[in-house]
């Protein structure tokens, strides 16, 4: 593996770290589907409490599942580049392929898990 990938994979799994903490601290992974976090419910009691208790963890669930939708989202384009690594087309624009094109360096320092060069990021290469 050459350097300049090597450093990007080192990246990608200290950003996947992060994030897998970050999850963990307002979700879970499903019990159902390993691949998959959920937020985590309202704690339940067995007291009935006030409407306003109700409310704000309502509204701390919700929150949570806005931010986890972001974080998850955020995993998994981190493992889809790892997955690249892998496979050998890491830094390869996703959106020139035929032609071999990479992705720039300083794109990649700014988002190790970028799939597309400067000139084709607005493209939807998925």
């Amino acid at each position: 593996m050459e350097e300049r990938t090597t450093h990007f994979k080192e990246k990608l799994f200290e950003e996947k770290l992060i994030l897998e903490k970050e999850l963990a601290q307002i979700g879970r992974i499903n019990p159902d589907n390993p691949a998959d976090w959920e937020s985590r419910p309202a704690e339940e009691s067995s007291f009935e409490p006030d409407s306003n208790i109700v409310a704000d963890r309502i509204e701390g669930y919700e929150a949570n599942t806005a931010v986890s939708v972001e974080l998850e989202n955020r995993l998994g384009e981190v493992n889809a580049a790892l997955g690249r690594i892998e496979a050998n087309t890491y830094g390869i624009c996703e959106a020139f392929t035929a032609s071999g094109e990479r992705i720039e360096d300083e794109r990649l320092e700014a988002n190790p898990a970028a799939r597309t060069c400067k000139t084709h990021k607005e493209e939807k290469v998925f």
